[in-house]
């Protein structure tokens, strides 16, 4: 596995038009590798970051991309550090349960609605930022971690996890247009069952994944 990053020059127009369109980031991202398709592995997950008004691509991948079209396009392509690549395995060769880390994640928290027949229904974004906490609670088992608890000014105690940049993005695939709920997640977890979060971080979580969701991160607590 691999992690990559990029930097783009929001002044450029290819920047603005990749930066305005998931669907269009999303085809950029797979142009940068001969074959992008899912391996037992992992896949290819990307997030787009903002922090100080500087856009970044994140990138979690089965084989090194090759950015060059990007940095063209929507970059810096004569510097040399506009995008790196680093091998991913050495820090999923140091997580051990009981570790604690901060995290990040990009996720399109959904649910089922049944419209009165039966079947599994159709997805549908949560709206308040206590369902979307939940969402990501209820997985947390299943994905191989704990989310810690911290306390606040009055002793009470809370889960340490923030729900930010809660936005809906619209935007037209070929002759279907589609909106999606997307929120960011920050906080700390300890590990709970190595092997699981390893795939987390490798597969994703949630739904999306194809337009900047389901990338999990992890960086010193």
């Amino acid at each position: 596995m691999y992690l990559s990053t990029f930097t783009f020059n929001p002044q450029r127009r290819g920047a603005q038009r990749l930066l305005g369109s998931p669907h269009a980031l999303h085809a950029a991202v797979l142009a940068g590798f001969p074959d992008p398709s899912p391996t037992a592995t992992g896949r290819v997950l990307w997030r787009l970051d903002k922090d100080a008004h500087t856009p970044k691509l994140v990138v979690v991948s089965p084989t090194a991309p090759d950015l060059t079209h990007l940095a063209e396009q929507a970059g810096w392509p004569t510097l040399e550090d506009s995008w790196r690549v680093k091998p991913y395995q050495p820090l999923l060769d140091r997580i051990e349960n009981g570790h604690r880390y901060a995290f990040r994640l990009t996720a399109n928290p959904t649910h089922a609605v049944r419209d009165g027949g039966t079947g599994r229904g159709k997805p549908r974004g949560h709206l308040t930022v206590a369902q979307q906490e939940k969402w990501l609670l209820d997985r947390q088992e299943r994905a191989g971690f704990r989310i810690n608890d911290r306390s606040d000014e009055d002793d009470r105690i809370h889960h340490d996890l923030v729900v930010r940049d809660r936005k809906l993005l619209a935007f037209r695939r070929r002759e279907t247009e589609v909106i999606l709920r997307v929120v960011t997640y920050e906080g700390t977890i300890a590990i709970t069952d190595r092997d699981a979060f390893v795939h987390t971080l490798c597969h994703g979580i949630g739904r999306a994944k194809g337009y900047g969701c389901g990338l999990l991160t992890i960086a010193p607590a």
